[in-house]
């Protein structure tokens, strides 16, 4: 895994673009991750949808987009950023219906988007190439874009039968997501496929811009692990998680009581959303029959530190409630979007340590939190709905 890492990211980095001449530069064949982008930033329901590759055909494409290689091989902030500079997205104007049309792009990028392994592509650009960067919070950002003028595809493509099969059957886009999900087809593909508009009743059907598509797809995965979570029987004994990853460290907390979610996110001055000096943060959260409006302050994060949540829990057959703090640091000081919580959380969730009391559990945090992290985690439990609640209210155990 070393060699996969570090050999397409340091040959990449030596790439240099100043050498070409991109004023010139109009065709070119590429290996789409594969990798599609629907931008919404037009009026809607006009989107820009985009074919994500490098200039130049390389190889193990697949390395431009893969989240979860990146987190499992520990890539840096600058190694992602590096491979991701290097990918130009070749986009085109289109309606959200469009998806039910034989159009000629909007069909390419639905073969992009649905192949189970990079794509070779030919690119013909209408003008210069544009560079200019933009920062997200949900987003994985890319290097650059140019208007469409013409392309094709000149290699095979491969669709998994699953998703031939869901695209195909006359079902409602979460029951295609979770079937997918349940076959073994990750979050991340789910999300493209979902944003080029092929899954759902036919009637229905229509693109998705990407940001939506990703928190979406994880809100529709954890609605349906929530069904099972919630008849599960209560953690046995109070838990600790912590873990950090680029400069994202998380603290999370559960206690043996019925499902119930907490998330605080506090941002230093320097880190990525927060250039002022002062600390800032956000929180939402969710009783034990979630919500029903969208989370308006942790936005797409929310909905990415629930999903690993709800996994760890199904895997264990056990439901809990559960109270996460993420500390965005100075070290993350470019935001690479909510595949950086997703999988800071799957990390964190690896090891444990358990307690037989919520005063031990909490004192343990503060300690915890203090020493490693050098942070207070005191005004953050003050102001936690749930552990409010579970100061004034009496479980079963308790009871008995």
């Amino acid at each position: 895994m070393q060699e996969v890492k570090f050999g397409p990211v340091e040959k990449l980095s030596k790439f240099n673009f100043k050498m070409k001449d991109f004023d010139s530069l109009s065709k070119f064949e590429g290996s789409s991750p594969p990798s599609v982008f629907i931008g919404s930033k037009l009026k809607y329901p006009l989107v820009n949808v985009g074919i994500l590759s490098p200039v130049e055909k390389v190889e193990k494409a697949e390395i431009f987009d893969n989240p979860k290689e990146w987190a499992r091989d520990n890539f840096s902030i600058m190694d992602v950023l590096k491979l991701r500079e290097n990918l130009l997205n070749s986009r085109f104007q289109s309606c959200v219906t469009d998806s039910r049309l034989n159009k000629k792009f909007t069909e390419l990028a639905k073969e992009v988007a649905l192949s189970s392994g990079p794509v070779d592509v030919e690119i013909e650009l209408k003008n210069k190439i544009d560079f200019r960067k933009n920062s997200d919070r949900v987003l994985i950002p890319h290097g650059m874009s140019g208007d469409l003028k013409d392309a094709k595809v000149t290699g095979n493509i491969k669709i998994d039968f699953k998703v031939d099969r869901a695209i195909n059957d006359e079902i409602k886009a979460n029951e295609g997501i979770n079937y997918l999900y349940s076959s073994g087809i990750n979050e991340y593909s789910l999300s493209k496929i979902l944003s080029v508009g092929v899954l759902g009743l036919k009637k229905d059907k229509k693109m998705v811009p990407t940001r939506w598509s990703i928190t979406a797809t994880d809100d529709m995965i954890s609605k349906e692990l929530l069904k099972k979570v919630r008849e599960y029987k209560w953690l046995e004994n109070y838990s600790f998680f912590f873990g950090d990853f680029m400069g994202n460290q998380y603290l999370i907390l559960m206690f043996p009581n019925i499902w119930s979610f907490e998330l605080f996110e506090l941002y230093y001055p320097g880190s990525s959303w927060n250039p002022g000096e002062e600390m800032k943060a956000s929180t939402d959260s969710e009783g034990f029959k979630g919500r029903t409006t969208y989370a308006q302050n942790c936005a797409g994060g929310y909905y990415a530190t629930r999903l690993p949540v709800l996994e760890y829990l199904d895997s264990i057959k056990r439901q809990a409630g559960v109270l996460v703090i993420r500390l965005e640091t100075p070290s993350y000081w470019a935001s690479l979007g909510v595949w950086v919580v997703r999988e800071s959380v799957r990390k964190a969730l690896l090891e444990h340590l358990e307690f037989p009391s919520q005063e031990e559990l909490l004192l343990h945090s503060k300690n915890f939190s203090e020493e490693k992290y050098n942070f207070n985690t005191e005004a953050i439990l003050k102001r936690s709905t749930l552990l409010r609640i579970y100061g004034t209210q009496k479980n079963l155990k308790e009871w008995f």
